[in-house]
């Protein structure tokens, strides 16, 4: 049979990995030493294994733990995202994003249907032109997101991904030796 894991003991085993101290999780979680001590036990009780190597200087995950914190920290932060979105006002107003045209119909479509689905109040306008203009619209706050190709060095921004570039050229001339 499967473990029905509660939230509130992941949250905690994400506080004491982070803390790598009951007490100071305890702190951090609002609760006595004990009762988070009695939550990892639960936990581990029902993991069917020690999350923790506990030591005189605190405590550290075992192999098992290290295995469950990267979901642990997911599900918490994906608990705490939807709590705030429940009381967050919903979004309106305009957007003005840059792109190149070559992923507008790919990926851009997309990505606006799903988004105008989410947020209705929402008014996205769409500029396409070459990175240089986009870097230069979003410096003068024309733009307010604008997803760019970037050749050399970095503008600061946000890498979404690493497109490879491949350069097709036919074999009559040499346009590609240039």
């Amino acid at each position: 049979m499967r473990p029905v894991l509660d939230s509130d003991l992941l949250r905690t085993f994400v506080a004491v990995a982070e803390t790598g101290n009951f007490t100071r999780a305890a702190e951090k979680a609002g609760r006595t030493q004990s009762a988070v001590s009695m939550q990892m036990k639960k936990l581990e009780d029902m993991v069917g294994d020690n999350l923790f190597e506990r030591g005189s200087r605190g405590v550290a995950l075992t192999r098992r733990g290290g295995e469950l914190i990267a979901n642990a920290r997911r599900i918490v932060s994906l608990l705490d995202e939807t709590a705030a979105s429940l009381v967050a006002p919903p979004l309106g107003g305009l957007v003005r994003i840059g792109i190149p045209a070559e992923y507008g119909r790919s990926i851009l479509s997309r990505a606006l249907g799903e988004f105008a689905k989410r947020h209705p109040r929402v008014e996205v306008t769409v500029r396409y032109a070459h990175s240089d203009s986009q870097v230069r619209a979003l410096a003068a706050g024309e733009l307010d997101l604008a997803v760019v190709f970037e050749w050399e060095g970095s503008s600061g921004g946000e890498v979404l991904m690493h497109d490879p570039t491949v350069w097709v050229t036919s074999t009559l001339h040499r346009m590609h030796e240039d």
